[in-house]
This record gives structure tokens, sequence and C-alpha cells, in this order.
């Protein structure tokens, strides 16, 4: 084995990792150079290190497997750490190469030094420094470990000259990747869980990301408990579909009864959620269950902590309850959750298929039609998360990746870059901002470089329509929100790509279908309204302030999209209605 840059790229082959996506450079030129010479490893020539950074945390989060992105010293790994800083904070397993400069150099303020060891500590669980071979296969191998184990981010700094020195040991280290087991709590807290639980009497779920892989077991717990579920934006595709005990999304983007229904219940339980917005929460009367200690009671105060995965938690409390016979609690919060929908969704539904320019959330809905029932949605932060959580319906099937915890601006096309390179056959779809899309444009010529069939469609409305809604709520005059008109599908046709612009509401369904069956990379370009923002059309002045302000008393509905149909389905079950 020549290098130890060679001895770490085979190590990533060998233990799964199929690419790194990064820029080439300087201090990275030997690990580069290694990729090209290793078999089973791929280098993707991403146009910004961010993006590299993003389409590893997404390629990590659709596979649960390490992804791999690099940069060179300097500015190169600099430009990763938003991305890594996404990656961390979504719990992906993502292991970021920071190149160096010469080892004999650090320390002595050399051309582009600066120390990534340090830099990187706050997005990461394990950031260090190689400074001799011998070290190298060790520190790989912990930092591997650690990003698989903890759910996070790893970052290798390794000087050029080091990598391509020869390393101490020839040959790679098989280095056995190792996920973590289902945390059980102990039978004492069990027990006082199922006493806790029983002695509720209006009792409701409230449903995070957490609850991957555990749907039929909250279904279960609260058909038992005859319990309203309402989730987060990161649980919406892991607990929305087929829940006839549904009541909608808490938080700023929220819609429907999960407000009401958590704050009229005498016991509230948190699975698996790391909710930041505490003003939306009781702050009493509440039991959390998340696998991550760190988390548990930092948002509200607790009745109960509960350290455990919530499907074996789930199996493990539901054989001491008592199935409850009264649904009136849960029967009034269906009820009012169609209310609440029925209320503002009519504004929202109404010859907006005719209106020019496109109503953003007729284009949404339209979208979600259209797409695969196993398609994997990239969403820009912003208007795109709204018409997302309203508009994409969940099936089991379906991801929905965003940067939803740390809410970067830009994610949606790096994201799906990943997402298409893990999985080749699934349908990719970008739902991107015009202020976004604009800010990593670059990597549309990654899209037509490698043939990536990932479908972009962008939502222009020549204004960041988030900003100017804060702005707005704020009492402020919108100020440097509004750009001037771009036409995005030009540019994609310059970088290669196929492309449409739609400007009339009744060309959308057509457009996006062409570009779905299209076998390339392709994007369809969305002239939407500037002036449709997530906000009903009769509210208070306090209710709009505390939507920006995050106090308010109610969550605020726009648009809902399928959501009624579902409200009113559940409606229909319910005994008596």
């Amino acid at each position: 084995m020549a290098t130890v840059a060679e001895q770490l790229v085979r190590t990533l082959r060998d233990a799964g990792v199929e690419r790194i996506y990064g820029i080439v450079g300087d201090s990275l030129n030997p690990i580069v150079d290694a990729v090209r010479r290793t078999d089973g490893i791929e280098w993707v020539h991403v146009r910004h290190e961010e993006a590299a950074a993003f389409a590893a945390a997404a390629e990590a989060q659709v596979t649960g497997k390490l992804a791999v992105c690099a940069g060179s010293c300097g500015p190169g790994n600099l430009h990763l750490i938003n991305g890594l800083f996404d990656a961390h904070r979504s719990g992906a397993p993502v292991l970021a190469i920071a190149s160096h400069i010469p080892s004999a150099q650090i320390g002595t303020g050399f051309f582009q030094e600066t120390h990534p060891e340090q830099l990187f500590t706050e997005c990461s669980y394990y950031s260090e420094l190689v400074s001799q071979p011998e070290q190298m296969p060790r520190m790989l191998r912990i930092a591997m470990q650690t990003a698989v184990g903890k759910g996070g981010v790893s970052v290798l700094t390794i000087p050029g000259d080091i990598a391509d020195r020869k390393p101490a040991k020839p040959g790679a280290e098989k280095v056995q990747l190792v996920t973590p087991s289902p945390v059980v709590p102990p039978a004492a807290t069990i027990e006082e869980l199922a006493r806790l639980l029983d002695s509720g009497e209006k009792v409701m779920l409230f449903a995070g990301a957490g609850t991957r892989g555990a749907h039929d077991e909250v279904l279960a717990l609260a058909e038992r408990l005859n319990a309203p579920v309402g989730h987060s934006l990161g649980g919406k595709e892991w607990i929305q579909y087929d829940n006839p005990f549904d009541v909608g999304m808490s938080g700023l983007l929220g819609y429907g009864a999960c407000y009401d229904a958590m704050h009229a219940a005498d016991r509230i339980v948190l699975l698996g959620t790391d909710f930041p917005y505490d003003n939306f929460l009781p702050q009493a009367r509440t039991i959390q269950v998340d696998t991550d200690v760190a988390r548990l009671g930092r948002r509200t105060p607790l009745e109960l902590a509960v350290h455990g995965d919530v499907k074996a938690t789930i199996e493990a409390v539901l054989p001491l309850l008592r199935q409850r016979t009264d649904r009136t609690y849960l029967d009034r919060m269906l009820r009012e959750h169609v209310r609440k929908l029925e209320k503002v969704v009519s504004a929202y539904t109404t010859k907006i298929e005719h209106r020019r320019p496109i109503h953003p959330e007729f284009a949404a809905a339209v979208l979600d039609e259209v797409a695969d029932d196993d398609a994997v949605f990239t969403v820009d932060t912003g208007m795109g998360n709204v018409w997302a959580a309203r508009y994409l319906t969940p099936n089991g099937r379906r991801r929905v990746l965003g940067s939803f915890r740390h809410g970067s601006m830009a994610n949606a096309l790096p994201h799906a870059i990943g997402a298409q390179f893990a999985q080749p056959g699934r349908q990719v779809v970008s739902l991107s901002g015009d202020g976004g899309l604009a800010m990593l444009m670059g990597d549309l010529l990654t899209l037509s470089a490698y043939d990536i069939p990932v479908k972009v469609v962008v939502f222009n409305n020549a204004t960041l329509g988030m900003v100017k809604l804060e702005m707005l709520v704020d009492g402020l005059p919108d100020f440097g929100t509004d750009q001037a008109p771009v036409n995005f599908a030009a540019i994609a046709e310059a970088c290669g790509i196929h492309a449409t612009r739609v400007e009339d509401p009744r060309d959308v369904r057509e457009a996006l279908a062409k570009a779905f069956v299209h076998p390339g990379p392709a994007v369809v370009e969305l002239v939407t309204d500037p002036n449709a923002l997530s906000i009903p059309p009769h509210i208070t002045g306090a209710q709009v302030r505390g939507f920006a302000l995050g106090a308010s008393k109610t969550v605020l509905n726009g648009g809902v999209g399928k959501m009624i149909e579902l409200a009113r389905t559940n409606l229909r079950n319910a005994p008596g209605f």
C-alpha cells in the first residue's frame, strides 16, 4: 500500500462507503488520487464544499449508513461547516475529511492556515488531528464508529504531507461498524410510566422523528388510551399516515387541533421529539421518551423522563395499561381538528387553479399528486417548508428531507444530489425556493455532469417569502427581500438540463409529469405569487405577531391541502359522528 491516503480510502470502501463528495485541491490531492486508484469507491465533484456536506447528510439519512465528504485546507474545509452543522443536528452519520496545511507549517501562520480540529468541534462528536501515519488507522476507526454509533458528524483532519506518506503498517484496516441497539427502560420506569398514563383522563401523544419505525406501536398506544396524536414537522412522515387519531402539527408551521389537544390534556407524552419551540408546550403535565438522555427535560419540566427507544418502550408498557372506553376527549379534538381546517382551507382552494401568478399551494398540491408514492422530497428552508408540511402526503414510503433543525437556506438541491446518488432508481424531487437555489445554483452543473436524474421544482416568487413574513409580523416594512426576476429554466438549459418555465397554472400538471418521466435531470420553474404567505385571511394582530415571536396562544393555520380530507375521514370513523 503506497500511502496513508490509500490506506484511508480502502478502509472506507471496505466499510461500505461508496463515494466521497468534495472538490479537489492541493492538500487533498493525495486522497483524491487514492480514490482514482481504488475500485469500488468514487469521487463526486460538487461545485461547493457546502453542497458536499449536504449531499453526504442526505445520503446518510436515506440509507442509514456512513457517508463521507471532504474539503481541502483552509477555505476548502471551512466551506463544509454549514452542511456539517445540518448533518449533525439531523443525526446523520457523516465523516468529514478536512485536509490540512503541511504538518511542519502548523502554528506558523502559513498560507490558508486554520485549525480544523478546533473549528469543527461544535458540529461534531469527534474532531481530531492526525499528526503521524501511525495514528491514522486507529483514529479513522474511532471517527467512523463515533459517527455511526452516536448518529452525527466526525471530522478527521489530515495534513496533506501525512496523507502522502507511507503507512506504518500496510493494508486497510477492517472496521466493523456497529449500529446502536434499542434502549429498553428498566422495569421500574415502565411501571411508573404505566401508572401515570392510567391516571390521566385526557392523554395526548406528540410524535417526533424518533417515532421512525414505531408507527404501529404509537397507534396501538393511542388506541389503548383513546389519545389524540399530534406531530412535529420531523415526525410527520413517520406518524401521520393511516392515523385515525391525527390532530395535526404544532409549531410555527402547524395546523389543526394539535396545540389545543396538547393544552387541553392532563398528560402529554413527547415521543422521540426534541421539539424546540418551548412556548408551544404547556410546561407541565409532561412525560418524555427519548434515546438521548441530554434531550430529556430540556424543553419542558417533566413528570417522568424515560430513557428509551419509542418502539421498545411502548411494547413494554402496553400490557400494563387499561383499555379506555371514554372517547369524549379524543372525539372532541377530532371534531375541533376538522373545524379548524375547514375554517381556513377554502381561502386556499377556491379558484386558485386559474390564478396568475401561480398560487404556490395549488402547485404544491399538484406536485403531491404527480410524484411517485415512494419519492424522496428534499425541501428548502422558508416557504418551501410550509408547502411541504401542508401538502406532501406521507404514506410510509415517501421521505421528506430538509434542514428542519439547522434551518439553512440552499439545502434542497445538494440534499437531492446525495439522495439520488444513494438510491439511483428512486424518484428524487427537490422543492427549491428561488432564494435557496440561487445560493448554491452552481450545483446544477453537478446534475448535468453526472446526469443525475433529480427533478428540481423551483417555486420562483422573486422574493424571500419567509423573511418578508418575519418583517411583516414584526411591524417592519419588508426591505431587501425582493429580487430581480430570474429565468431559472434558461439557466438550467444553459447547463444542459431539460427545463420548463411555467407561468399558467393550467400547465403545471403537464410540466411536472413530463419532467418526472424525463430520464435525466430536469428543472420545472413555477412562477408563483409573492403575496401568497402562510397566514390565513382572518386573524388578529396579536396572532400575527405571535407567529413570528413564537408566543401565540393558538397555532396559526394556512392552506393544508389533503389534510382536511384525512381529518374528515377520521371524524367519520369516530363513533357517534
